[in-house]
């Protein structure tokens, strides 16, 4: 029997191109988001063949921003937040505005007129969050002082979107567009006429952005955490995870139907208060395949909108829309962040972080031409400057990355010769590192260190590994991708390097050819893979400890050289046997004794994770 399937056809049509052009893509060393947007141009409206349905296509992308704002708000924190408002507001309002005036300029000269203007360079001003997250957590930089900037820059970036969402109705018939499109039956218009259009329409704004926030610290602060541990407590896994995505959509719809913000905040918001329960690192396992799947749908929705003969057609003002985008944005925001007295590596990653436009850009375009403000021509630009610049996205992080390394040559001093700078104490503030240092984004100084472990991951495991080694007196030094936790592992005693154990020089500094074995303590085995295939290249005979959760992980990591894999689950079998048969300890332990108790055992475990050992509750 055959039916109407569109939503079906979609998610299909979708997934299933992704796939194949995002394994395209990685087989040619490129980005598989390249490969999704080629997807979406496959089954978008101005290519033969199968058409998807570009509405649900749009409202699947928009669960996969709120997944991913989710997840961010889980590893953000509130001080997280407020400690980079310093930068972030005054840094965020100077690019908008920056960007805004050469989109205005630009606009002037194709012969637009000023609110047409406005809104093209607010469109380009507004980076994606998609985007900037994916960029941002494939780099592993999320969790650094480098991601929270660009996070806290983001959050008020989705704001000032907000704020213009509201404003431009009320402006429209002053800035030559039509006064019918203007929504009067709204509650945001009829409050306006009484308290002076345009202010009431900004009070109103900000009330409900105070509204919200002030429920979700207040209120929200309680009764999520409540809801999880209630939930939690019963046992189901299922249960749990059904929780985790109805808080976080939750959540995110009520913000934008009751106070008129973007999905996306509503969600980060969410995501926040719920990393203060110690069940946050398990809410961000269970939303993380939902999360992956419709972010993949948000690229395919934007390479759907756009017309390749488009580039053939105008490419003069493509090209110029493009350099707004990319250069433009990237120059103001890396002169910004200087001015700031940040270090010129932290300067750089943000300019690569903002060099794009997306979600908000689209929603922009769509309300300019709505309104008559916006001509159908500064849509197909705003698309194709976005779709162009998605696509080299990546391409300017590379020429970010050798921009740094040729920074760090021409730097009066190598790094490794200049010593850290003394931990502040409680008295007194500890003076600014030279400008030429560039802490966490040059290549990290080489250890002194020889015939010692390197412990890669100081999580749950990874703490009580090193902090067991260090009281041991056996030398050991830490690779960890957080700057707090490395921080704090050095307030601990333990040598610490910032940065991804999988880049080869973040693994270099850590002297694996002299060391007597690396210790992997991070949970994915997919990224531990490529640690044990470096590590054994720079040198054969370390000896390499890994860990796993399955028998499929134990194989692939004892194929690429590990030469010991621990499965946590066996490790629990095995001492559990020990209490209730009475087997030796030791014998009890040996990966090889002919005693070890199937691993085949049930994956009904209770959802409440043991309490963490840092404060981000990394495993």
């Amino acid at each position: 029997m055959l039916h109407e399937m569109p939503l079906i056809a979609t998610i299909v049509a979708g997934l299933g191109l992704a796939f194949v052009f995002g394994a395209i893509a990685n087989r040619l060393k490129i980005p598989p988001l390249v490969g999704y947007l080629v997807a979406g141009v496959l089954v978008g409206p101005y290519t033969p063949g199968f058409v998807a349905d570009q509405s649900l296509a749009t409202e699947l992308a928009e669960l996969g921003v709120i997944l991913l704002m989710f997840g961010v708000g889980l590893h953000f924190s509130l001080k997280d937040l407020l400690s980079v408002r310093a930068i972030a507001v005054p840094g965020a309002v100077v690019q908008i505005a920056f960007a805004t005036l050469l989109g205005i300029g630009l606009a002037w000269l194709m012969g637009w007129g000023l609110g047409a203007g406005i809104v093209f360079g607010l469109a380009l001003s507004v980076a994606s969050t998609v985007v900037l997250l994916r960029a941002l957590q494939e780099r592993r930089i999320l969790e650094t002082e480098r991601g929270r900037i660009a996070v806290g820059w983001l959050i008020v970036e989705d704001l000032a979107m907000v704020l213009a969402l509201v404003l431009l109705p009320a402006l429209a018939g002053v800035l030559g567009g039509s006064d019918a499109a203007v929504p009067t039956h709204q509650p945001a218009s009829l409050f306006s006429e009484y308290l002076g259009g345009v202010g009431g329409a900004i009070l109103l704004t900000f009330a409900k952005v105070a509204a919200f926030v002030v429920l979700m610290l207040v209120v929200g602060r309680k009764v999520i955490p409540w809801i999880l541990h209630y939930v939690a407590h019963t046992g189901s896994r299922e249960l749990f995870r059904l929780a985790v995505l109805a808080i976080a959509l939750g959540v995110a719809y009520g913000a934008a139907q009751l106070f008129g913000v973007s999905l996306a905040l509503g969600a980060f918001f969410a995501g926040m208060i719920m990393s203060e329960s110690e069940l946050s690192h398990q809410a961000a396992e269970e939303s993380l395949p939902l999360r992956d799947a419709f972010s993949v749908l948000f690229f395919v929705s934007v390479g759907m909108l756009f017309d390749p003969y488009s580039l053939i057609e105008s490419p003069l003002p493509i090209l110029a829309t493009l350099f707004i985008i990319v250069v433009g944005k990237s120059v103001a925001a890396f002169l910004i962040v200087i001015a700031f007295r940040h270090p010129v590596g932290t300067a750089l990653v943000i300019s690569a972080s903002l060099a794009q436009i997306g979600e908000f850009s689209f929603i922009l375009a769509e309300l300019g031409v709505g309104l008559g403000l916006l001509p159908e021509q500064g849509r197909s630009l705003i698309l194709a400057g976005a779709i162009l610049s998605i696509v080299l996205n990546p391409l300017v992080f590379a020429g970010v990355d050798r921009l740094r390394r040729r920074l760090e040559r021409r730097a009066p001093a190598p790094a490794a010769e200049l010593p850290d700078p003394p931990l502040p104490s409680q008295g007194d503030p500890a003076p600014p590192p030279p400008l030429e240092r560039v802490d966490l984004d040059v290549t990290p100084p080489a250890t002194a260190l020889a015939d010692h472990t390197i412990l890669v991951g100081y999580g749950r495991v990874g703490s009580l590994i090193g902090r067991a080694l260090r009281d041991a007196k056996s030398p050991v030094l830490v690779i960890e991708d957080s700057d707090k936790v490395a921080a704090r592992i050095r307030v601990d005693g333990i040598e610490a390097i910032d940065g991804n154990a999988a880049r080869v020089d973040v693994l270099a500094a850590a002297n694996p050819l002299g060391a007597k074995r690396i210790i992997i303590a991070i949970p994915n085995a997919l990224e531990a893979g490529p640690i044990v295939t470096r590590a054994k290249a720079a040198n054969p005979d370390i000896r390499v400890i890994a860990r796993a959760h399955s028998d499929a992980e134990v194989d692939h990591l004892s194929g690429l050289g590990a030469d010991l894999v621990i499965m946590g689950e066996r490790e629990i079998a095995r001492g559990m046997v020990e209490q209730v048969l009475g087997t030796p300890a030791a014998e009890a332990r040996n990966p090889d004794s002919d005693a070890a108790p199937s691993t085949d055992l049930d994956d009904s475990r209770p959802v409440i994770p043991p309490k963490p050992e840092d404060e981000d509750g990394k495993p």
